[in-house]
This record gives C-alpha cells, sequence and structure tokens, in this order.
C-alpha cells in the first residue's frame, strides 16, 4: 500500500490576550464631559454665560413677584379685612355693653321707659347679632375666634330673654325684676363681654400677624437683583476686554430691565412700608386706644345704673373700707376712661383728630361731677333725686355719657379714615409690581441670550 507522505509540523498560533471592555458611561458622565471640553473652546464659555444670566435674571423676576405678591397680600388682607373685622369686634363688645346699659336705664325709669331707650336696646341688639353673622363668615372654621362668636350666638338669646323678664316683673311691681335684670347683667359681664373681648384680641392678633407679613423687606429678592446685575456686568466687561466694543446691545438691555426691576422693587416696597408703618401709628393705634376708651365708658354707665337698680345690696372690701359693688367698679372704669382720652389726645396727630376726644375728656369731668351729686343725693336717702341726676331728661349724668360716646364715635371715624388712606396708600405703593417684575424678566433673559448669540454668530 503506498504510504501517505509525512506532515510537517505545523506552528501553534500564539494565544491572543483579550483585554477587558470597559464599561459605558452614562448618559449623565458623557454630556458632562462633552460641556467640559465645549468649555474649554470660547463658543462654549459663550453658552455656558449666556445660560447663567438667563436663569439669574428669570430667578430674579420669579423671586421678585413671589415676594411682592406674598406681601401685597398680606397688605390687602390688613386693609380689606383684619383691621375692618378688629373694629366690628370692638363693635360688638360696644353693642352688647351700650345694650347692657340700655336694659338697666330703662328698668330705672320703670313704666316710664322712653321710646327711645327701648329703641336703643334693640338696635344695640340688632348690631351685634349682623356684626357676628358678619365676624363668623370670615373666621376660619375651627379656630378660637369661630367658637367664640357660636358661644355668643348662644347667650345672645339667653341675655335677652332675662331682660325681658325683669321687664315685665318690674312693670307689674314684683321687686324680682331687679333679681332678674342683675342676673341678666352678671352673664353680660362674667361670659358675654368677656367672650367678646377676646374675639377683639384675637382679631387684633390676626392684624398684627398681616402687618408683620406686609412689611418686612424682600431681601431675598434684593440680593438675587445685585447679583445679577453684578454678573451682568462681569459679563460686559468680559466682552469688552476680548473685543474692545464698549456695548452689547442685548445684554445692555438685560442689564436696564434688571436694574429698574431692582428700583422698583426697592423704592415701592421702602413707600408701601412707611405707608403701612404710618397706618399702623396714625391709625389703628389710636383705633385701639379709643375703642377701649369708649368700652370703659360703656362698663361705666352700665355700673352708674346698677347703683341705683341694686340699691346698696351688692358691696365689696376694700382693705378695711366696705364700698358699694357698682360704685367701686364705675370709679374703677372712670380712671381707665381717662387714661385712655389722655393717650387718644396724644396719639392725635391733627386738628380734626384731636377736637372730639378734647370734647370727651371736657363730657368727662361734668359727668364726674353730676355723678358725686348723684351719690350724695342716694346716700343721704333721696331715692327719687338720685334717680332724676342719672337718667332724668335734663342735667343727668346720661347727658354727659352720650356726649363722650357721641365725641368718641367722631373720633373712631376721622381715625378709620387716615388708617384706609394711609394703609391705601401702602397697598398702591406696590401695584403691578409682580406682573411687572415677570414680565420685565423674560425680556431681560431674553436680551441676555440674544446679546451672547451675537457674540457666538461671529465664530461661525
Amino acid at each position: 500500500m503506498a504510504t501517505l507522505p509525512a506532515v510537517p509540523p505545523q506552528r501553534t498560533a500564539p494565544a491572543v490576550r483579550r483585554t477587558p471592555a470597559v464599561p459605558r458611561r452614562g448618559a449623565f458622565a458623557e454630556g458632562a464631559e462633552r460641556l467640559r471640553t465645549a468649555a474649554t473652546t470660547e463658543p462654549g464659555r459663550l453658552r455656558v454665560i449666556g445660560a447663567v444670566l438667563a436663569a439669574l435674571v428669570v430667578a430674579f423676576g420669579a423671586v421678585t413677584a413671589w415676594q411682592t405678591e406674598h406681601r401685597a397680600a398680606a397688605a390687602d388682607a390688613v386693609l380689606h379685612r383684619s383691621q375692618p373685622l378688629s373694629s366690628d369686634a370692638a363693635d360688638i363688645y360696644r353693642s352688647l355693653a351700650d345694650a347692657n346699659t340700655a336694659a338697666s336705664s330703662g328698668f330705672l325709669a320703670g313704666g316710664q321707659e322712653t321710646k327711645a331707650s327701648r329703641d336703643r336696646y334693640e338696635q344695640d341688639i340688632r348690631t351685634a347679632a349682623d356684626k357676628l353673622v358678619n365676624a363668623a363668615a370670615n373666621s376660619e372654621p375651627g379656630s378660637p375666634s369661630a367658637r367664640t362668636i357660636t358661644r355668643l350666638n348662644r347667650l345672645l338669646p339667653e341675655y335677652k330673654g332675662l331682660v325681658e323678664r325683669a321687664r315685665t316683673y318690674n312693670r307689674q311691681g314684683f321687686p324680682v325684676g331687679g333679681a332678674y335684670l342683675r342676673y341678666a347683667d352678671e352673664k353680660m359681664h362674667q361670659q358675654m363681654l368677656p367672650a367678646a373681648e377676646a374675639l377683639y384680641k384675637n382679631e387684633n392678633q390676626r392684624l398684627r400677624a398681616d402687618y408683620a407679613n406686609a412689611t418686612p423687606y424682600p431681601w431675598a429678592a434684593i440680593a438675587l437683583g445685585v447679583a445679577t446685575l453684578a454678573a451682568l456686568a462681569w459679563a460686559q466687561h468680559r466682552t469688552y476686554r476680548r473685543t474692545n466694543r464698549v456695548l452689547n446691545h442685548g445684554l445692555v438691555a438685560a442689564t436696564a430691565t434688571a436694574t429698574v426691576v431692582l428700583l422698583w422693587l426697592t423704592v415701592g416696597h421702602t413707600v408701601a412700608r412707611a405707608s403701612l408703618d404710618d397706618s399702623y401709628d396714625h391709625g389703628v393705634r389710636s383705633l385701639n386706644v379709643l375703642h377701649d376708651a369708649r368700652i370703659a365708658s360703656l362698663k361705666a354707665r352700665g355700673n352708674e345704673n346698677l347703683t341705683l337698680v341694686a340699691r346698696g345690696a351688692e358691696t365689696v372690701r376694700v382693705g378695711a373700707e366696705t364700698f358699694d359693688a357698682y360704685d367701686h367698679d364705675f370709679q374703677r372704669e372712670m380712671a381707665v376712661l381717662g387714661k385712655g382720652l389722655a393717650e387718644a389726645r396724644r396719639l392725635a396727630d391733627d386738628r380734626p383728630g384731636e377736637r372730639p376726644v378734647a370734647a370727651a375728656v371736657g363730657y368727662m369731668a361734668e359727668w364726674k361731677k353730676r355723678h358725686a351729686a348723684a351719690r350724695e343725693q342716694d346716700e343721704n336717702g333721696n331715692y327719687d333725686a338720685a334717680l332724676d341726676k342719672v337718667i332724668g331728661a335734663k342735667g343727668a349724668t346720661g347727658e354727659c355719657f352720650d356726649g363722650v360716646d357721641d365725641s368718641l364715635a367722631r373720633a373712631l371715624r376721622h381715625e378709620t379714615q387716615e388708617f384706609r388712606s394711609a394703609a391705601g396708600d401702602g397697598l398702591d405703593a406696590t401695584a403691578g409690581l409682580p406682573v411687572g417684575a415677570g414680565l420685565l424678566a423674560v425680556l431681560g433673559a431674553a436680551g441676555a441670550v440674544l446679546g451672547i448669540g451675537r457674540r457666538l454668530s461671529e465664530y461661525r
């Protein structure tokens, strides 16, 4: 058999070394690398500068719009919600106290109760009910004010029922009528008036909170505006050094819009803050003092009437001496009234505001004289003479009380007008700023982008 030729030995191929596969980078890392590479060139740097400038201008406009809108809303609440509700709460207190005073005056008149006295009582009750409805509509559900209003709405018909019983028994000549009236007065002074005072304090706290939200400077927007202008100035200086061109129209437009917004923000808020501070110093403070003085006069009148109703049945011991409880309270409230009128006179900043307060001071001084004369007659056993000096048709203390109340009402109207004028000026000072800041920011950002785009076109 033929033999096959021998196959010569073959050279073995060298082993191929495999390098480990490099893991593919993520999209974010690749994008960052491309951005870093692009930033090493002048066009890349310009794109980054343009994006940063546009973002700064837009952020400045957005923060300005947000902060000014927040402060404008608080100023609007001061003018149209908080202060009117605070005044309504004071009117609720005044109406309740005046209704109690009218009820005691009518009781003292007995069967000769005048129609004017009866109408005054009914009007006060209706005013209190209407103000409670308004306060309930503007209070937050579940808030302390809402709970207080609910309580007053429950107590008001109970008080009115007690007064009607006192009237009925008094006309029939039953002494138990006086007991019913004292019980009604106790309900008023121990439950209703403290609740009304709590409502008044809650609304005043709400008013102060709105002032606190409306008056602080928008430091975040101001700081961002300064940073934006600094960045725009740096970008224009950089462009000038590299091109020897003095102006870049787009960057100049962006700088102009940012400057306008910053000046509008600073000047507008300064004016608004000054007007709101003026409305508080010469409006709210005076209103609070006048409301407190008016409430003190109402309490004093009620205690003066009840001194004759009780006829010494209620006493209080002070140190080693014993006094009629209602007359002691009368003297205390008259002292509060005197201090309140002195403070109101100090706060009055013009003649129209000072004149009614000065008139109230004169009526108060005469009231004290006539009250002393009435107390002298009562202590000497001349009850009818004392009654005539308190609720009589002429020369009675009731004339002085009405004079004090009317004078304080005129002062309150004047100070309310002063408050509304100053607070309205504060609200108007920033009118249009949120919308204007947003529009100017958009224009400024467009100007910055166009200005940088103009430079980029030189590299194409």
